[in-house]
């Protein structure tokens, strides 16, 4: 169903049962997949790919050149994920050339009013993105992250699976898995014990994860913390993903706790 209002390029791709309400623009390469609901007012251009039952609200605009004055108009895409609730005025675009060309957001993501997510991302699933948070340029967000509200992220930022980013929190450093991470700045407050409950992982799995966080965060050479610990969790895939992301080459520093 195609409100008479909607402007839909005839070579868009169209998929079964979707519904396209007054006001919408769809550009020539646009793919929109079965199920999909835009409300009203959605702007959307590029080589951008929208996966099956995403609801869009009035007044995103997506697939847009990407905010970067090194961009020339080269091949780009824009890849969404099914299942993924984006809210009014939500601006997506598309990679660069810098980034590998493509930004990508995987399955049952919300992203709430005025979020916006720049070239280049990679943003997993069960994503939460709250209300008027920017991701910059190259950000990776790995599946169940929460990031609250008036926060924003640094480009080329990571943030771990299953962390959880408090309200109005400045990222320019890398949160680790399953990590807290709050402050104007942000700073580690410790580990989402309560995102590991809920996620049902084992008791005992959680309290070694805490023991371990204690460690490597001792002091402030991680790598020689981490040298410490060698082998005494191996038997722990929370640990391991820690300890992995943390020795994985990056960017930006790895957040800590703060100092006292």
């Amino acid at each position: 169903m195609i409100h008479n209002s909607s402007v839909v390029d005839k070579k868009a791709k169209i998929g079964k049962g979707v519904k396209i309400g007054p006001f919408c623009y769809i550009g020539p390469k646009v793919k929109i997949s079965d199920g999909v609901e835009l409300i009203s007012s959605i702007h959307i251009e590029g080589n951008t790919k929208i996966g099956k039952a995403t609801r869009i609200f009035p007044f995103a605009s997506i697939g847009t050149p990407p905010q970067d004055k090194k961009y020339k108009g080269e091949d780009n895409s824009l890849e969404i994920g099914e299942n993924n609730i984006i809210r009014e005025y939500v601006t997506i675009n598309p990679g660069t050339k810098g980034g590998g060309g493509k930004t990508i957001i995987g399955d049952n993501c919300l992203l709430m009013i005025s979020s916006h997510v720049a070239h280049d991302c990679y943003i997993g699933n069960n994503v939460v993105i709250a209300n008027n948070v920017p991701l910059g340029g190259h950000v990776t967000i790995e599946d169940s992250v929460v990031i609250g509200g008036n926060s924003a992220v640094q480009q080329f930022t990571r943030i771990g699976r299953l962390a959880m980013i408090g309200g109005m929190t400045g990222v320019l450093k890398d949160v680790i898995p399953f990590g807290l991470s709050f402050g104007n700045r942000n700073y580690l407050r410790g580990i989402n014990l309560i995102g590991l409950k809920r996620n049902k992982y084992d008791n005992k799995k959680i309290m070694e994860l805490d023991q371990a966080f204690k460690k490597i965060f001792s002091s402030k050479n991680l790598h020689e913390n981490l040298g410490k610990i060698n082998g005494e969790y191996k038997e722990n895939d929370l640990v391991k993903e820690v300890i992995n992301f943390i020795e994985k080459d990056k960017k930006r520093p790895i957040c800590t706790p703060q100092s006292e």
